[in-house]
């Protein structure tokens, strides 16, 4: 089928979840994509952050075909090998205690919201439940998850939201500190927001953020799903920083593009959990955790943060040269391979543009461009991807 065929059999078939661009790919290497019509692209999105390795790495190929050959799934009624190894990556790198593994983000963040509470109750009060986030925050499409998700038009049509949640201003500890009430056990939040426009805080606001749940008794939980495992430079987004959680949620690029979810706490915290308390049918099976754990150790090994980092600092760059050239660049922002251009203009007008001219980005809250490009992105792919941009920019 071809890229009409193959839309116009989802239309009729599949659930009209995704605002779907009519485009259909069907093969993938390195950082390239090709659809179902034989055309070409550049990948700068990596599936929302997710195809950290880009495509047909011969590193997962290998691991998947490997694990697939023995047992791809049993049942967390007993112990995982590759499950067991890749928590204790998580935990030595985090520096926190145990690990718990599911199949997404929201799965990763429903965890972190459950165990939160739980913990609470235990040794806090049971009148110790509320969590606070914050505004242009994205979290999950859970019940809970998108509750916790600081943006209305999400939760838009599926009140009433379980209840316990409330909103601080990005960035303002005050008004952060004004939302704390008796009732609060933690606060919630993206070290850098990914959904929101790619938001990067001070170091001193995550910082302060961390004191004041020091000071109030409250739990720390970072979510880590789009902007963790190397992306910015360092393996875990808020060591960038040099805060550290109590709970952390990890997802897209922790296997590279198989399905797992991570939710990793400090021993203390952890204990809020029993069995019987929380689980996962699929959740950290030998197919999911081998893979991860061949991508962790990738990234670990072979200097990918070293080259996300520079590859990043030399894309802020040339992404700032044109916000010189022209004026509708508002601001250009990031760390690592996890940049925004926020423009006073029709940013999916632009995707639309970018996409014809063989490169793919994304388009967030209608004038801002997500771009989250693959670890293996080079600097003539760079320089591609810049050039197209440029000369899309030019036409407005």
């Amino acid at each position: 089928m071809n890229n009409a065929q193959i839309t116009a059999k989802g239309d009729a078939f599949v659930m009209n979840t995704y605002k779907r661009i009519p485009v259909a790919f069907v093969k993938g290497e390195g950082s390239w994509l090709w659809d179902a019509d034989g055309n070409k692209y550049l990948d700068f999105l990596s599936g929302l952050a997710v195809n950290c390795l880009g495509y047909n790495h011969p590193v997962m190929v290998k691991a998947i075909s490997e694990q697939a050959a023995k047992v791809m799934h049993t049942s967390n009624l007993y112990w995982v090998g590759p499950q067991v190894e890749l928590a204790e990556v998580l935990v030595k790198q985090s520096g926190l205690g145990k690990a718990f593994f599911c199949n997404s983000g929201a799965e990763a963040n429903e965890s972190a919201i459950k165990l939160a509470r739980k913990y609470a109750k235990a040794k806090m009060g049971e009148d110790k439940y509320g969590i606070i986030t914050f505004t242009s925050s994205f979290h999950g499409r859970t019940l809970a998850t998108l509750a916790a998700t600081g943006q209305t038009k999400y939760q838009k049509g599926f009140e009433p939201l379980p209840e316990g949640f409330g909103y601080a201003k990005y960035g303002d500890l005050e008004d952060l500190e004004g939302k704390i009430t008796n009732n609060t056990c933690a606060v919630m939040l993206e070290p850098i927001q990914g959904e929101g426009g790619i938001n990067v805080p001070t170091a001193e606001f995550l910082k302060g953020v961390r004191d004041l749940c020091d000071k109030k008794g409250l739990l720390l939980i970072f979510d880590e799903v789009q902007c963790g495992i190397g992306r910015t430079g360092k393996f875990f987004a808020h060591q960038n920083f040099g805060v550290k959680p109590d709970i952390l949620t990890l997802a897209k690029s922790l296997a590279g593009g198989f399905p797992i979810g991570a939710m990793v706490a400090s021993d203390e915290v952890a204990e809020g959990f029993g069995p019987g308390d929380h689980a996962s049918t699929f959740g950290g099976s030998h197919l999911a955790c081998s893979t991860a754990l061949a991508v962790v150790n990738h990234i670990l090994q072979d200097n990918i943060m070293e080259h996300n980092a520079k590859m990043g600092a030399y894309l802020m760059g040339k992404f700032k040269e044109l916000k010189e050239k022209y004026s509708f660049i508002k601001e250009v922002r990031g760390m690592g391979l996890m940049i925004g251009i926020q423009l006073e203009a029709d940013g999916n007008w632009v995707l639309d543009q970018c996409q014809k001219e063989g490169l793919i980005i994304n388009c967030v809250g209608g004038n801002g461009l997500r771009l989250l490009p693959p670890d293996i992105i080079t600097k003539e792919e760079a320089n591609l991807a810049v050039g197209i941009l440029d000369s899309v920019l030019a036409k407005l």
